[in-house]
């Protein structure tokens, strides 16, 4: 496909159990992508083809798929929900133009659909919305819809009503053209029958008709005058005006449906072709030069364009590593030889495959506008921007969140240390959020990751794809340190090493600051106002600095939120070196964070807790006794939802303990909030035990 305007670029996306997988598995059905269906329960989905995703029956990795519906081509991608998988979801909204967040009926608005739109919103993605499972005892299409207004401060605009609800679910009512479409038959037999509104809905239909038109008049002026010329507007009109305020985000269309039971999912596709913007209507990304990184420049969808392509994932595997790209200008060919401008380096680019899951088609070239994988890169990681070498430009990175939880690990065989190695280096390009070092005190290897399931998912692959049996120990909070004031200090070092003697001498600041939103947590700025240090050494200056900053004064844990100045410094034309620099700023910033007030942090959870309302007390107070902070309570249907922030060090074991306090019938989720100091009597325990 040629045209690019006829391209989508979506991903869909909700909390746990929304129905994602099940819906990316009905497009790919109703498309014609697949002629079989799959089953979460099964295991048997195109999108969750990972034995660890069947045998759990969760998505963890975004999968990518291809299809064409009507005159578009649909390139989309299924993400996870669960809260451990994150960095998948925001390193999929990174590149998409367009998103399907899925609701369940009954559950409106949960925690993880707001880190969703929290990351949809980061990154100006335009969404649709699906409320699904309408087919469900407890369903309300209504009140979903207004926890989306409430809750994550949408604009939604319901363009269908159901037709019944929970057992009675047979259809809904298209609020644009005014007529029905009921449902009959079951599982893949299902068939859409479109008739006239049912009498006993005409009336809420009418009403829900001129609310909807109401809402579509305000997204543009034109229509607006049109609107209140003729107090109504044509169907061709209502759709105009959803697109212009989807692409715009001032507005999300609602959908109605059951995934499950093939219920509403043509519609959905429909509303990706009609309402999501294609590459050419999305905003020129934004890119520095990386000659002058002070300068914004800009790249538009144009494959006569200057290159520019970004890695947003990569499939790390002992026969070849497959890279994830966006395209964003440019033409991208097979055989070329391209200039990975974030590390400087030559590239060759032998493969290039459009994705069907884990079904691999070979393409000579690939637009602007696209998302391909390829193979044959060779230093290239997530993040990085690829381009022409004539006309660069540095892409902004995905930056992701800090690791909460780690856990030693070591292989059951000593023979084994070198192959764990390399297959955590392995692990590590996969993922952005799974981290491993090795204490050079004790030798001990700790891994890190977002938590419990997030690490005993990799551990499970070592030893399933990578054949090296690992021994785990339990799993322990990922503490960090930051400082309270700002200081000065000066590293100096001055050593003969061999016959040679090493000398250089750095005036830094250190200081507290608080980074923005998805923001890097370490900084290092070079305010030297004159030139005391050659520019050869800064790059090793940094480096220094960065080394330090891995290890704090308190408990060797990695520094957050701590700002490193280069004031200035001394050289010598004949003894200085970049190794010089790069320790004499090591000490120097070592020494300065033992005066600026170094305290310890620990990762604080935002958890939200749903219990019948007989075991609200029980679980209230034990949270409390967690050193939880309640922020609010609200009633979800028949059930209590408590709403707080909790320490991630008290929360070890609470699924097993919350469901003897509820007799099983509670449940939680939890995602990372940030860091908060840790009591100064727990420090001395903690900082005493590790």
């Amino acid at each position: 496909m040629d045209d690019i305007s006829r391209i989508r670029n979506i991903g869909v996306a909700a909390h746990i159990d929304a129905g994602k997988t099940t819906t990316t598995e009905r497009l790919l059905f109703y498309s014609g992508t697949i002629h079989r269906m799959g089953n979460v329960d099964d295991g048997t989905t195109v999108t969750d083809f990972d034995s660890e995703e069947q045998k759990r029956g969760i998505t963890i990795y975004s999968a990518a798929v291809s299809f064409n519906w009507r005159d578009c081509r649909v390139n989309l991608i299924d993400t996870p929900g669960h809260v451990d998988f994150t960095a998948e979801v925001e390193r999929s909204l990174r590149v998409l133009d367009g998103a399907v967040v899925v609701f369940d009926a009954k559950e409106g608005v949960e925690a993880q659909s707001e880190t969703v739109w929290r990351q949809a919103d980061k990154y100006h993605v335009p969404r649709i919305c699906l409320i699904n499972k309408i087919d469900k005892v407890g369903a309300d299409f209504e009140n979903a819809v207004q926890t989306i207004r409430d809750r994550l401060d949408g604009n939604p605009i319901p363009i269908q009503i159901p037709i019944g609800t929970e057992d009675t679910f047979r259809g809904f009512v298209d609020l644009i053209e005014m007529n029905a479409t009921v449902f009959s038959g079951t599982g893949q037999q299902t068939r859409a029958e479109q008739v006239e509104i049912p009498d006993e809905l005409r009336a809420a239909a009418e009403a829900a008709r001129e609310h909807l038109v109401e809402q579509v008049a305000e997204l543009d002026e034109d229509l607006m005058a049109h609107y209140l010329e003729h107090e109504t507007l044509e169907p061709e009109q209502i759709r105009r005006g959803l697109r212009i305020g989807t692409i715009a985000r001032t507005c999300q269309p609602i959908l109605c449906g059951s995934s499950l039971r093939y219920m509403g999912v043509q519609a959905v596709l429909d509303a990706v072709c009609e309402y999501l913007p294609s590459p050419l209507e999305v905003p020129p990304v934004e890119a520095r030069d990386p000659r002058n990184p002070e300068e914004i420049v800009t790249r538009s969808c144009d494959p006569d364009g200057p290159l520019a392509v970004l890695v947003f994932k990569i499939v790390a595997d002992s026969h070849g590593d497959l890279f994830f790209l966006r395209i964003y200008s440019g033409t991208l060919k097979a055989g070329s030889r391209l200039t990975n401008v974030s590390r400087n380096r030559k590239e060759n680019l032998p493969r290039i495959y459009r994705i069907f899951a884990k079904r691999r088609e070979q393409i000579e070239q690939a637009y602007a506008g696209d998302i391909v994988a390829v193979i044959g890169l060779k230093d290239s990681i997530t993040g990085d921007t690829l381009g022409d070498a004539h006309k660069p430009v540095l892409l902004e990175r995905i930056e992701f969140a800090e690791t909460v939880i780690s856990q030693a690990i070591e292989p059951k065989n000593s023979a084994d240390r070198d192959k764990l190695a390399a297959a955590l280096q392995m692990l590590t390009r996969s993922d952005p959020t799974f981290a491993f070092r090795e204490v050079a005190e004790t030798g001990q290897i700790l891994i890190s990751g977002m938590g419990e399931l997030h690490l005993e998912v990799n551990c499970h692959r070592l030893e399933r794809d990578m054949n090296v049996p690992v021994k785990v120990g339990k799993p322990r909070v990922a503490y960090r340190e930051t400082i309270t004031t700002a200081t000065q200090h000066e590293g100096r070092f001055q050593r003969q090493t061999g016959n040679r003697e090493q000398f250089a001498v750095v005036r830094l600041r250190v200081e507290p600051f608080e980074p923005e939103l998805g923001a890097a947590t370490f900084q290092f700025r070079n305010a030297m106002t004159d030139d005391s240090i050659s520019p050869q050494y800064l790059a090793a200056i940094e480096q220094g600095a960065r080394d330090a900053a891995q290890s704090g004064p308190l408990g060797s844990y990695p520094l957050i939120n701590v700002r490193v100045t280069l004031l200035g410094g001394e050289q010598n034309d004949e003894t200085s070196s970049e190794i010089a620099f790069e320790t004499a700023t090591a000490i120097g910033v070592t020494q300065a964070l033992e005066k600026a007030g170094p305290v310890l942090l620990e990762p604080i959870m935002r958890a939200e807790i749903v219990t019948p309302g007989d075991f609200f007390g029980a679980i209230n107070s034990d949270l409390m006794g967690r050193r939880a902070v309640i922020h609010g309570t609200a009633m979800r249907g028949s059930n209590q939802v408590i709403d707080c922030e909790v320490p991630l060090a008290a929360m070890f074991g609470y699924a097993t303990h919350m469901r003897s306090l509820s007799q099983g019938r509670a449940s939680y989720s939890m995602e990372p909030s940030g860091y908060q100091q840790v009591p100064a009597n727990l420090t001395r325990d903690i900082i005493g035990v590790f």
